[in-house]
């Protein structure tokens, strides 16, 4: 089943720059983008293994929680303590992904529920104001979603993402229990890895990490 959402252009942090082009684009002409990564940018999400061998995107499966979220200089060790401190006092969830959703250019999975996701981005803007989701293009801000692909045009998707979902569909459900919220920093060329924070106290894997992007 296919459930349309009406937030178009919005893949971040890992991939939302394509998108964003391909969907303010005219008639063949170009665009800048309405809201680039910046070197030094971070955000936070959950990442969902489960997921990787559905995305199309090149990119690992994940569902965004705050994107951006503070510049990497602020990224200190109080700042550690608070997303810890943060995230420990919310239980770990388990996410289902049952339904496909579309909008111009994208094919992407509905995580459900929605709310334990909300809940944490509710309580990251609240400790931190300025980080406003997605630079405050949107309003209100798109709901949770995990991006399987976004490389075919509003000409073509049609065709294309029915034939993906058809490939895709005997895999659903997907239930994927979250126990961790990561921490990554775009450094000018890709995503990368900075820390882990433990959901209700679970064991962290916290530091830097690996390249993000695969």
């Amino acid at each position: 089943m296919t459930r349309e959402n009406p937030y178009a252009h919005t893949t971040a942090p890992y991939e939302h720059t394509t998108v964003q082009r391909q969907n303010r684009e005219g008639e063949g002409g170009q665009v800048t983008d309405g809201w680039p990564d910046i070197p030094g940018d971070t955000a936070l999400t959950l990442k969902i293994p489960e997921a990787d061998p559905l995305v199309r995107t090149g990119f690992p499966a994940h569902v965004t929680l705050l994107y951006p979220f503070l510049h990497t200089s602020r990224i200190d060790t109080s700042c550690h303590r608070e997303l810890a401190a943060l995230f420990a006092s919310h239980d770990a969830f388990t996410l289902t992904f049952a339904e496909f959703g579309r909008w111009p250019g994208v094919l992407y999975l509905d995580p459900w529920p929605h709310s334990p996701v909300l809940a944490l981005t509710k309580a990251l803007t609240h400790r931190w104001p300025e980080a406003v989701p997605y630079r405050g293009v949107f309003d209100p801000a798109p709901a949770p979603h995990l991006t399987l692909a976004h490389h075919e045009g509003p000409a073509t998707q049609d065709a294309a993402y029915d034939a993906l979902e058809t490939e895709l569909a005997p895999a659903l459900p997907l239930t994927c229990e979250v126990r961790r919220v990561h921490l990554i920093t775009w450094d000018g060329g890709r995503w990368r890895d900075r820390a882990a924070f433990g959901l209700g106290g679970e064991a962290t894997g916290g530091g830097a990490g690996g390249p993000t992007d695969r």
